[in-house]
């Protein structure tokens, strides 16, 4: 999350190569770990965290249970590997949004770039982040919480940049930026929904601009 036009667009690990696994018979074979955790994100983009089965994981990365363990470790930090590919790491999200040139940009960011993920043609329809764990489970309870603490960064991170603009006279005295924080992220959420019940990539983008429309009036510089 480079840009203030990027900061919803997914920054990727570095490409990490083969994984090497040994067969039965000891002799070592190698598989696209890139590709296959790109599988993994897209089948628990689409179906949720829990109901993806590890024999709907092997099956769609092309590797054995025994390959999926070896080179992933287990069906949870699979998941929370396919969440860091698909979000990229929090303090790339948190270094964007601080060098947004004002909050309401920052938002705009966020906003336009979730529309444009959340309806993309070869991914499912909506977040990876609001779908994969909508509901579930106390035995994914831990999973859940992971994914709760990436929002919670990103949504106090938006907030300190909305405080930032209060201070600098930008944003009136009274705003509430926690509130406001929270309000993107909650549309962010609901453009997620709205996407996966089929609402095309125009409805969900004048979604967007209506809570843009409705962002304090801001002091010009």
């Amino acid at each position: 999350m480079t840009s203030t036009d990027s900061i919803s667009t997914a920054t990727k690990h570095g490409r990490q190569g083969e994984a090497t696994v040994r067969s039965k018979g000891g002799r070592p074979r190698s598989f696209d770990r890139d590709a296959a955790l790109d599988q993994a994100m897209h089948l628990f983009w689409r179906h949720g965290y829990e109901t993806t089965s590890i024999n709907d994981l092997t099956t769609a990365m092309g590797i054995t249970p025994p390959s999926l363990y070896t080179a992933f470790g287990d069906k949870r930090r699979l998941f929370l590997e396919a969440v860091r590919r698909y979000a990229g790491e929090p303090e790339a999200a948190e270094a964007a949004i601080a060098a947004a040139p004002s909050a309401r940009e920052a938002a705009r960011s966020l906003l336009t770039g979730a529309v444009v993920m959340f309806t993309g043609a070869n991914t499912p329809p909506g977040c990876l982040l609001a779908s994969a764990t909508a509901s579930g489970s106390a035995s994914s309870r831990d999973v859940q919480i992971a994914v709760a603490a990436y929002r919670h960064r990103i949504a106090d991170a938006f907030a300190a940049r909305i405080g930032q603009d209060v201070a600098a006279g930008v944003l009136p005295a009274e705003t509430d930026g926690p509130a406001l924080a929270r309000l993107v992220v909650a549309v962010i959420q609901g453009l997620s929904v709205m996407a996966r019940d089929g609402l095309p990539k125009d409805a969900l983008a004048s979604v967007a601009d209506a809570a843009l429309h409705a962002w304090p009036s801001e002091t010009p510089a």
